[in-house]
């Protein structure tokens, strides 16, 4: 097959690649990565020495392609799953928001979640801190942005599911076991809960589910007792 993905079902990154790849209904490899295993991580590292997923192997193209964001534009540029937008200003916005939802969201509540597997003595509480404080500065923005939008399939950048949504999924869905949503934020949770329906992520989660218990926060996702 044309396409492998280097990829963990748990993984946040991984679940934005595979929604790409899903709303696109592109056929590929799915390769999971056992970083426990020294062979599996030696074979990620062979494509992508820094050793992280999801990484993207086209061997038709002969190209190696990692992070998340790149592999959908890439996807976008050579197997036409459209999620950047055609229009110039929506196209910027799309990628505004998913900068946002990656660097001030995303990767946050990875900086809780990983303190969290951290030795004793070994922990960053204020960091932690730090980061919590800024998922619901964000979350107060995705709330205000989604409050200004109307209409039961409004997504990140109007009526389209694009680059930014794909990104909110994940980012989402974890952080609220992570840093839990205020009651106030209506408009938020009712954006969650649109990300959660989307039939692409419907998939990535039901295949993550297995991997749930190994989520390392007390609160565990759960598809059968989702709230928010």
């Amino acid at each position: 097959m044309s396409l492998k993905l280097y990829y963990h079902p748990l993984s946040s990154f991984c679940h934005k690649a595979l929604i790409a790849l899903y709303e696109g209904g592109i056929s590929f490899e799915p390769i999971l990565v056992d970083l426990s295993s020294e062979a599996s991580a030696a074979a990620l590292r062979a494509l992508w020495p820094v050793g992280k997923f999801p990484v993207l192997r086209d061997e038709t193209r002969g190209h190696t392609v990692a992070e998340a964001t790149v592999i959908i534009e890439y996807l976008d540029t050579h197997y036409g799953t459209k999620l950047l937008p055609a229009g110039a200003d929506q196209a910027w916005q799309a990628r505004l928001w998913d900068r946002f939802y990656d660097l001030h969201l995303h990767t946050q509540m990875q900086k809780v979640v990983g303190d969290n597997l951290r030795p004793a003595d070994a922990k960053d509480p204020f960091g932690v801190e730090q980061a919590r404080t800024l998922m619901k500065t964000c979350y107060a923005m995705i709330e205000r942005d989604m409050a200004g939008k109307t209409g039961a399939n409004t997504w990140a950048i109007g009526n389209t599911f694009s680059l930014a949504d794909c990104a909110a999924a994940p980012a989402l869905f974890y952080s609220h076991y992570t840093v839990p949503f205020d009651p106030s934020h209506g408009h938020l949770r009712a954006y969650r809960e649109r990300l959660l329906a989307r039939p692409s992520y419907v998939r990535a989660l039901k295949e993550a589910e297995p991997y749930f218990k190994y989520f390392p926060m007390d609160a565990k996702p759960s598809l059968a007792k989702e709230t928010v």
